[in-house]
């Protein structure tokens, strides 16, 4: 049989800090072990099954020795566990998972809040758009509140999102319609409700504003008098003086070939340009006037936007006097068609009232009588505008005004445009525009050279002061008279938004 481990006696040394005790019942198993041994075979198996009991009882009582010397140094052990600083993050990550994870939670709520009021800002913009579209501004401000009201809500249905409160006010000026809306959402969280906040709050403002057609009235003064015969283009001028005797370039529109008036007239300068298809200022003007009415229309954006009367000064050199070709209408179709009729002042015969067919002066006077006050540019209130095209120089009976020499016999004058009735027409509040188509020079024409050449280079100056600051454009005899009308009259309705 093994030898049985020895066990410490009850007189072995103990460490400091153990109490000795005698081990009793060590002693006792190990006699009793030695007593199983002297039985010899007949008690083999019985001595087999103690010696494992033994065996297991001293491991046990090793265990317990352990024990006493681990609690002798457990004070030590735990100053070793509190200053030991491995193994440390998996503590720090268990106390820190709770707050990271309402932080995480917290930003995936407002994440959505805020993609949610992406789509409130998107619906109010596009609700105040609506009240200030194109489509709406024939409505009255109630009306379009009304419908972006509808088109906020719709595009708040389609995002799924649910309305906390909405405001939308559309106001109307003279000339501007303003739309402001503030409109405010919420969303349910689904973390943050875990710390009481049950749902996010947000909110959105915005505002658009647009022009509101302004109305405007327009008086076209067209210049038909004679030296408006002059040609088109420089090739017309050449080809008129080609085909007339003294070279003339101005195709004169006599109607009678004596003061007797009894013959008529049939190889007029103007006949003969009629004849060769050579074009004519006037034929320009004509053409220019009637495209301003397309134009016109085509830029309304209400109906009866603009209204139109146009005028000349006078079909005939023994009637002088403002004519009117179309009154004023919102029938642009209409004066366009009355347009068509306009043409080159007639002279009952060569040298009638020595040429004296050119009064600006009272022309424009009457002009000033025939434009009513101006409004502000609302529907019962048009704003007035004069359009007035013309070359700029004065022909007529002005003995004691005239600017510049006077040709004693007859009285007559020939002069740039003299500005007091223009500045009177502004003053009312009546804004002009000026067309001026540049009076030519004529140097192989010893009238021309004598009477206007001297003071040629001050028409223009006239002719710009006349003009509203701004509004006046200068054309030659080869540039289009269209293209500046309608660049005038653009310009006009533009400016027409930025007032008031």
């Amino acid at each position: 049989m093994a030898a049985l481990p020895k066990v410490p006696s009850a007189s072995a040394p103990q460490r400091p800090g153990m109490s000795p005790r005698p081990n009793r019942f060590a002693t006792s198993l190990k006699a009793l072990a030695t007593r199983s041994a002297i039985s010899g075979h007949r008690r083999s198996r019985c001595g087999q099954s103690l010696r494992k009991f033994v065996d297991f009882t001293l491991a046990h009582h090793f265990l317990l020795w352990i024990c006493r010397l681990t609690n002798a140094n457990r004070g030590h052990l735990l100053s070793r566990f509190v200053s030991d600083r491995r193994g440390n993050i998996a503590v720090i990550f268990a106390l820190a998972l709770v707050p990271l994870l309402s932080f995480v939670g917290a930003a995936v709520d407002y994440s959505l809040a805020a993609r949610a009021r992406t789509k409130l800002i998107a619906a109010l913009d596009t609700a105040v758009l609506v009240a200030t579209a194109k489509s709406e501004i024939t409505k009255s401000a109630s009306a379009a509140q009304s419908d972006a009201l509808n088109t906020f809500t719709g595009q708040m249905s389609a995002y799924g999102l649910a309305t906390g409160s909405v405001t939308i006010t559309v106001t109307d000026s003279v000339t501007t319609r303003t739309a402001t809306g503030t409109a405010a959402s919420s969303v349910t969280t689904y973390f943050m409700g875990i710390l009481g906040y049950k749902t996010l709050d947000f909110s959105a403002t915005s505002s658009a504003a647009a022009s509101l057609p302004s109305y405007i009235d327009f008086y076209v003064l067209l210049d038909n008098s004679p030296s408006q015969g002059l040609g088109a283009t420089t090739a017309d001028m050449t080809a008129l003086q080609n085909a007339t005797s003294d070279s003339c370039a101005f195709a004169c529109h006599d109607t009678y070939t004596s003061s007797s008036k009894k013959t008529k007239q049939t190889n007029s300068y103007y006949s003969i340009a009629k004849k060769l298809g050579i074009k004519m200022r006037i034929d320009l003007v004509r053409d220019a006037t009637q495209s301003l009415t397309d134009t016109a229309t085509a830029s309304q954006l209400v109906s009866n936007q603009y209204r139109m009367a146009v005028y000349t000064m006078g079909s005939d050199c023994g009637s002088i006097g403002l004519t009117t070709i179309s009154a004023l209408t919102s029938s642009l179709s209409s004066v366009k068609t009355a347009v068509s009729a306009v043409d080159l002042m007639t002279i009952p015969y060569t040298n009638y009232n020595n040429d004296m067919c050119t009064d600006f002066d009272g022309i424009l006077s009457s002009m000033n009588g025939a434009i009513p006050t101006p409004g502000d540019g609302s529907s019962s209130s048009p704003q007035k505008w004069l359009f007035f095209v013309a070359d700029g120089v004065a022909d007529y009976y002005y003995p004691s005004s005239c600017t510049q020499t006077v040709i004693s016999s007859s009285g007559r004058c020939q002069e740039p445009l003299t500005t007091t009735i223009c500045d009177t027409i502004k003053a009312r509040g009546v804004k002009i525009a000026v067309l001026y188509t540049t009076y030519l020079a004529i140097t192989n024409n010893s009238w021309y050279n004598t009477y206007i050449a001297p003071w040629r280079s001050s028409i223009a100056t006239k002719m710009q002061a006349c003009a509203t600051s701004g509004y006046y454009y200068e054309v030659s005899s080869d540039s289009s008279i269209t293209d500046a009308l309608n660049a005038l009259f653009q310009k006009a309705i533009a400016s027409a938004h930025l007032t008031n």
